[in-house]
């Protein structure tokens, strides 16, 4: 069985998280090296909401999901986003992401937030499901994304 803590607590899996981010979605980030990810990623460790990493966890790092102020620079009066949902293939379908999802979604609520944004190429299905809904569609780096919301009660 997984556990979801916040990244801030183990540090240690920066490193490995900020290179299976780099793998998976550098397209989205042209020009920004791992070392510049790192970079990126450091305010997550400071214990606010806003930047937040949860990690899926069980002997080994399972997966990630994160709260940020800005996801798409083309986007920026949507804030704030539920981003960097990534469970590593062999680890995929065991409702890892659905648990990381719904974790941050908790987490937003607690905190105050009334509603998330996300933009997915591929995987709206997943969100639907999840009680997100569709804002609408754009191209993105070459890519059409699905723009989409959730509300939170708060």
């Amino acid at each position: 069985m997984f556990k979801i803590i916040n990244l801030k607590d183990e540090p240690e899996n920066l490193p490995t998280l900020a290179s299976w981010h780099q793998q998976e979605w550098s397209h989205l980030n042209p020009g920004e090296d791992l070392a510049a990810r790192i970079s990126r990623m450091q305010p997550h460790l400071d214990g606010q909401l806003i930047p937040s990493t949860y990690i899926a966890k069980d002997d080994v790092l399972l997966g990630s999901a994160a709260i940020v102020k800005k996801d798409m620079i083309i986007e920026p009066q949507l804030t704030p986003w539920l981003a960097s949902v990534d469970v590593g293939p062999e680890n995929r379908r065991r409702g890892i992401g659905r648990q990381l999802v719904l974790h941050v979604m908790a987490q937003a609520q607690k905190g105050g937030i009334d509603r998330l944004y996300l933009y997915t190429p591929d995987k709206a299905e997943f969100y639907l499901k999840l009680g997100w809904s569709t804002l609408y569609q754009r191209p993105y780096h070459n890519l059409d994304v699905t723009i989409m919301q959730v509300q939170l009660d708060v």
